[in-house]
């Protein structure tokens, strides 16, 4: 295939430029990669293992679609080295999934869960949605009962976010209007019901002995996602592929969208980057703090002052005593993070560091 070779050049490419870099984790991602044919994603993990140093015990996940994996896939995936799955449910009822325009039904995720299990996969996350069209308090609580009972080790818990320009939007898009001017919606929850939605998971979840170490992601005890975690912390990452996201060097980049330019680059022997954009102190101030607040633990004042030769106080001292002080943030040891009643604003919270 034309883009695995193209790949695998763009790692060529970088892989003298990370020769003293040691990945301690991977993510394979950004769309359906579980839809290649497996000796091409073969291909890709054995050219990554061959011009990447990765640790020995390294996390590498993949996102799979529910029906889109075979056992032979999952074993030569296991053997070269990923060793966390994450499975892209949304919902364990039909309806929600046709909806939400999804190719797979519940039965076809049971089956992908099952055979990851058998294949020895012991640390899966799976992706549940609310603010579905049509979702109700009951069909949420039946999702997580089905999901709970298959006992995996990460879920996490993303609220339906309707982009313009994609067919979600036209065919939703009056109700996206009426969310806006606060008015009743008829197919989306309207902003009351999304939060007793979350709520209510977030409540099942703790009870079920799952942490909630990030707004979205719920974990037991020793399988929160080591890469996403690198995220919320500013770490740098590099990202290869069709629209694949970069931060190192207090550099954003980002790769060429269109595959038929994303080649033609990799062909001409340039790097497919579409956008170089250059991190100022302030914005960089501002990730640190709006990212790293998303985690339970929130950030550290020491860390805070390691990247900024900075005390925090001196950049946001009036912002923080004024959400201390309205109940939305907690400083304690060292630490500065968001409190329950913050989490259920964090956006909102958030904001008031951008």
């Amino acid at each position: 295939m034309d883009y695995t070779r193209a790949l695998i050049r763009e790692m060529e490419m970088y892989a003298p430029d990370f020769c003293d870099t040691e990945f301690k984790t991977v993510y394979i991602g950004g769309g359906t990669p579980s839809w290649l044919e497996e000796k091409y994603m073969e291909q890709i993990l054995s050219s990554m293992q061959r011009l990447f140093d990765i640790e020995p015990e390294a996390e590498i996940t993949m996102e799979v679609n529910p029906g889109t994996v075979t056992a032979g896939f999952l074993s030569m995936i296991k053997k070269h080295g990923v060793d966390r799955l994450s499975i892209g449910l949304q919902s364990s009822n039909d309806g929600e999934l046709a909806a939400l325009g999804r190719i797979h039904d519940y039965r076809r995720f049971l089956h992908t869960f099952e055979l990851a299990r058998k294949t020895g996969f012991y640390d899966i996350n799976t992706d549940i949605m609310t603010g579905i069209p049509g979702q109700t308090k009951e069909t949420l609580k039946r999702t997580l009962s089905d999901v709970l009972r298959l006992k995996p080790e990460h879920i996490s818990c993303y609220s339906l976010i309707v982009e313009e320009g994609t067919p979600f939007y036209e065919k939703y898009h009056e109700d996206v209007e009426r969310q806006k001017r606060g008015e009743p919606t008829i197919y989306l929850p309207d902003d009351d019901t999304e939060f007793e939605l979350y709520t209510l998971a977030r409540s099942i979840l703790s009870e079920a002995g799952f942490v909630q170490y990030e707004i979205s992601n719920f974990a037991r005890p020793g399988y929160e996602c080591l890469h996403n975690t690198g995220y919320w912390r500013r770490t740098p990452y590099l990202g290869l592929g069709l629209s694949a996201a970069s931060l190192y060097g207090e550099h954003r980049y980002t790769n060429e969208a269109d595959i038929y330019k994303y080649m033609d680059l990799i062909i001409s022997g340039r790097k497919p980057v579409a956008d170089d954009t250059a991190i100022s102190r302030h914005d960089a101030m501002a990730e640190f703090m709006y990212l790293g607040l998303r985690m339970a633990s929130g950030i550290s004042r020491a860390d805070f002052y390691d990247a900024f030769d900075m005390d925090i106080e001196a950049k946001y001292g009036a912002v923080i005593r004024e959400l201390i002080a309205r109940e939305l943030l907690v400083s304690a040891e060292g630490r500065i993070y968001l409190t329950e009643k913050g989490r259920d604003i964090s956006n909102q919270v958030l904001y008031e560091f951008l």
